[in-house]
């Protein structure tokens, strides 16, 4: 059976603990996550965690219906690859050499990332976009050697006027 990649929006409440229960539940059911992302929402009372996987059509209304189970768990829904925009953030860090600096320079131009820290030993960019620049953007400054990296998961929101609230139905 084909496997997709799944994006599953969870609005919980902001609570501790709330975030060990539903990565529990993936470790409990054997689901690997691919990404996961979590923070505060338009209202302080509730978190937003995105959770990307690769998993089958099943597997998917699995998580789904076990993820509606859980205490603190308000709303849960599977975000269209197509009818969402997504996004990943990057800092890179990569050496900063003489032969290297223009090329960098013009790496960050074309790629559209933005270089937020500057010294005589490292650049330090950052990159926002979909996870296919993002991995472009990894592999192209592999040869200008990385220092240190780090990158959130996907974040997504579905495209239009709709909110998460009222246009899904559980």
């Amino acid at each position: 059976m084909k496997k997709d990649k799944i994006i599953i929006a969870i609005y919980v409440d902001n609570q501790y603990g709330v975030l060990s229960r539903v990565t529990a539940m993936f470790t409990r059911r054997g689901f690997n996550i691919d990404s996961l992302t979590v923070g505060e929402t338009e209202s302080p009372e509730y978190s937003r965690i995105t959770i990307t996987l690769t998993a089958e059509k099943n597997d998917k209304d699995q998580v789904v219906s076990q993820l509606r189970k859980l205490y603190n768990v308000k709303k849960v829904i599977v975000l269209s690859n197509e009818d969402c925009i997504k996004r990943e953030l990057l800092l890179i860090k990569v050496k900063n050499t003489a032969e290297a600096h223009s090329d960098i320079v013009e790496a960050t131009n074309i790629f559209r990332t933005k270089i937020i820290d500057f010294t005589d030993e490292a650049i330090s960019i950052e990159a926002t976009g979909d996870s296919q620049k993002i991995d472009a953007f990894i592999e192209y400054m592999k040869k200008f050697e990385i220092i240190e990296m780090c990158r959130t998961g996907i974040v997504a929101l579905d495209r239009g006027g709709t909110n998460i609230w009222t246009e899904h139905e559980d």
